[in-house]
């Protein structure tokens, strides 16, 4: 890593003539220095300009070609958007009168980096070690009040140690122990959900989220997986329910990178891997439009099923129970922790169809591992019950399931209680895909009308009923015909015998 040999957007050259006719100097600062130094991907470039900055935001647009709106008024920023590049470009006014005062108004060292940006080659601006620290791999508040002043920013730098694998110097994790106590009254539902989401989102949430329950934060934010910790589990887990919370999350990355054929870390000596990617080389396309898709409030997919691999057993703390031999269960945990993971994410102001996706991943993640105990692949009816108690969230608990299974064991485990859960997944994603419309969402033979005619019953209760009977039978392979459903219709009306 050297200052000399910069990775930055190509935006950049063609912005370089624009700004140098700018009547004041302009400057890259933060993580777009930062992330190239690294040479990380960029996907945010961020300028910063003594005044005006949402004026000059629209004359780079306007050159451009782009659209561009006002991001926050009062502070003065403004954004362009670069349409297909997954890039945007931020311009915002000082902090402060001067450069200096705007690069020491930020978090952390390595993120108070500054470059001219109308010179190709100038030196990197560094007024407090950031370089140093981003060789050391060490987080460093800028000052004692960075963090007390925004206690976000604690959520932050366990952000940046998942990040990019850094660790907090002692002062910094010390000040973000002191913030955690002000995180509820100063800082909005919204911020803490961004941040939490942004620490999901790295390639080792695990090791964010340790470090939040580490600095005491965890407990502030998300006391409910905080309460996991030491709570014990019985073989064939392993570790205690935070731990093993912590383990899914790893695994889970895992299993998303071999959906999306990307490299994930070598974890197993039994190749679970190769079994895994076999089971889902059919349907990597559906499985990454899926993660990929956004829902109501801008929430990916990826995002909500790395939020209810986190909750998924959240419902454990409530509901252990010790049975006279010593055996530790869990009854019903799986529909307390949908419940807990409802409230925690409208309360950190998720969409209402974020929080009913994840919170149907949660109340399901145990569906496909109670199914692999009947050792049968699973029927049609069972098949399309679970997808209609599930709907889309049946193909992230099958996702979720994977992890689950290999964090309990560590990997495999038995071979025949993996080849039987693969076996599961293998038929309900293959009915989701490639049956859909005959297994998961059969065309109706008769629609309400049609039976409230043929009943000469008004709309109500029991023509719901007799309608998802007939769908559930028509998936189920027993019904095929119009005349076998008015049939069934007759056969389950309450007004004639069965």
């Amino acid at each position: 890593m050297e200052p000399a040999d910069l990775r930055l957007p190509p935006l950049l050259e063609r912005l370089r003539p624009l700004l140098a006719a700018e009547s004041r100097p302009v400057y890259v600062v933060g993580g777009t220095v930062r992330d190239a130094l690294l040479r990380r991907p960029i996907h945010d470039i961020d300028l910063v300009v003594a005044v005006e900055a949402i004026p000059l935001a629209f004359r780079l647009a306007d050159a451009l070609g782009l659209p561009a709106y006002v991001l926050d008024a009062e502070r003065d920023v403004g954004r362009v958007i670069v349409p297909g590049d997954d890039l945007t470009l931020d311009v915002a006014r000082f902090r402060g009168p001067t450069l200096e005062d705007d690069l020491r108004g930020r978090d952390f060292t390595i993120n108070a980096l500054a470059l001219p940006a109308t010179e190709s080659s100038a030196a990197v601006i560094d007024r407090h070690g950031g370089l140093d620290d981003l060789r050391a791999g060490v987080i460093r508040a800028i000052h004692e009040r960075s963090l007390a002043d925004d206690p976000v920013r604690a959520l932050r730098a366990a952000r940046f140690a998942a990040q990019f694998g850094f660790a907090l110097t002692g002062d910094t994790a010390t000040a973000a122990r002191s913030a955690a106590t002000d995180l509820p009254d100063r800082a909005s539902p919204e911020r803490i959900r961004d941040e939490l989401t942004k620490v999901l989102l790295t390639g080792a949430p695990q090791r964010g989220v340790a470090l939040l329950h580490e600095l005491g934060l965890l407990a502030v934010v998300l006391p409910a997986v905080a309460a996991l910790d030491g709570v014990a589990q019985s073989p064939p887990h392993h570790e205690d329910v935070l731990r093993h919370t912590l383990s899914v999350l790893r695994y889970l990355v895992q299993v998303e990178g071999i959906v999306g054929q990307e490299t994930a870390d070598s974890a197993a000596p039994d190749d679970w891997a190769a079994d895994v990617a076999m089971l889902v080389a059919p349907y990597r396309h559906g499985l990454t439009a899926h993660l990929a898709r956004q829902l109501d409030g801008g929430f990916s997919g990826l995002a909500l099923l790395r939020w209810a691999g986190l909750l998924h057993d959240a419902g454990k703390a409530a509901t252990q129970t010790i049975d006279a031999d010593g055996r530790i269960r869990f009854l019903g945990h799986d529909d307390v922790g949908a419940d807990l993971s409802r409230g925690l994410l409208a309360r950190l102001a998720f969409s209402n169809e974020a929080v009913r996706h994840a919170r149907d991943i949660v109340a399901g993640h145990m569906r496909p591992l109670n199914l692999a105990l009947e050792r049968r692949t699973p029927s049609r009816r069972t098949t399309y019950r679970y997808f209609r108690a599930l709907h889309e969230a049946g193909l992230d608990v099958g996702l979720l399931a994977l992890a689950d299974h290999l964090a309990t064991y560590d990997g495999r485990g038995q071979a025949d209680d993996w080849a039987a859960l693969l076996d599961v997944i293998r038929t309900l994603f293959a009915a989701y895909f490639d049956d859909h419309e005959r297994t998961i969402a059969p065309p109706r033979l008769l629609d309400g009308l049609a039976i409230m005619a043929l009943l000469e019953e008004p709309p109500g209760h029991e023509i719901g009923r007799l309608l998802g009977l007939l769908e559930e039978a028509q998936a189920a392979g027993e019904v095929n015909s119009r005349d076998e459903a008015i049939a069934l219709v007759r056969r389950h009306h309450n007004r004639l015998p069965l």
